[in-house]
């Protein structure tokens, strides 16, 4: 008899169920390019959940970011839920990084001004990631791009810190 292949272990669809539109064009061509890019390849391990691929509800209720983890059919499998409180900071200068960006963008900025900008959002993409990696060990295993992807995400689901 074949081995069965082993279950994947990503997240095959994302709803964003409280996404409301952000404040300009350019955060939402963000967080388009965050989903379209999580979707194309990551990796998802709701430790101690079976069976995979998932489908992801991510949520903010009540101050904590919400993983709503559902199985193909829909069946939730599992929730977890994180304090936002060790995000705020990073939440906060992530939206005035990409305000900087735009506006920098818009006009016509030097393209050493906006390099410096870009790496200053890349650091704090790495330390967001870090931080969510951190806060879900133990409960999700998720490669370092996927947290990534992820932290933009959270960022535009929290606009008002």
């Amino acid at each position: 008899m074949p081995e069965a292949e082993p279950p994947e272990r990503r997240i095959a669809r994302l709803e964003l169920p409280d996404a409301s539109p952000l404040p300009s064009a350019y955060a939402e061509a963000d967080r388009r390019q965050a989903v379209q890019d999580l979707l194309a390849g990551n990796s998802f391990d709701p430790l101690g959940v079976p069976g995979g691929p998932f489908v992801l509800y991510l949520c903010v209720r009540d101050g904590r970011l919400v993983f709503d983890i559902r199985d193909g059919a829909e069946e939730p499998v599992r929730a977890v839920a994180l304090a936002l409180g060790p995000f705020r900071r990073l939440i906060k200068d992530y939206h005035l990084i990409v305000q900087s960006h735009e506006q920098a963008v818009t006009e016509g900025g030097h393209e050493a001004r906006i390099q410096a900008i870009d790496m200053g959002r890349r650091g704090l993409h790495n330390e967001g990631a870090a931080l969510l990696v951190e806060r879900l060990e133990g409960r999700i295993g998720l490669d370092f791009e996927s947290a990534r992807r992820l932290f933009t995400l959270v960022c535009a689901l929290h606009q008002r810190i």
